[in-house]
């Protein structure tokens, strides 16, 4: 069973791979499927901001293009570049409005989102709770 620690690793190694060239912001994101299957996704912009993708959508729309619709959680973590341009993790990287809304399309109230300043400090909710309420049909 993949642990908590071993999303979040994945997740840091994601944010090394973000395409950040405007925000200056990297994110990586983790996502565990049922199956215990292991998806990652970074965010990935453009300079015209609309197609830019979000980590947690990128790792999502991966697994989904696989097949597989079925989650049991998401790690994300986020933060600025330093002044090398090397990406940190200064705290805690909640999901945007849009990636709350994509989760909640494939995932249930109880999936987890681990938010995370590293493998040891990190915090867990669950949809539900990060998204109140959720249009959905």
């Amino acid at each position: 069973m993949t642990s908590n620690e071993e999303l979040i690793e994945k997740a840091i190694k994601m944010q090394e791979r973000s395409y950040c060239p405007y925000s200056h912001f990297h994110v990586g994101a983790a996502l565990l499927a049922k199956d215990g299957q292991i998806f990652t996704g970074c965010n990935i912009e453009n300079a015209a901001y609309g197609p830019s993708n979000c980590a947690e959508r990128t790792a999502i729309f991966k697994a989904v293009s696989e097949g597989v619709k079925d989650f049991e959680a998401i790690a994300i973590v986020g933060g600025p570049e330093d002044k090398d341009g090397k990406p940190t993790i200064e705290d805690f990287c909640p999901p945007c409005g849009v990636c709350r809304q994509v989760m909640s399309e494939f995932c249930k109230k109880d999936f987890r989102i681990i938010l995370a300043k590293s493998p040891k400090e990190y915090k867990v909710y669950t949809l539900e709770e990060l998204l109140p309420l959720s249009f959905s049909l």
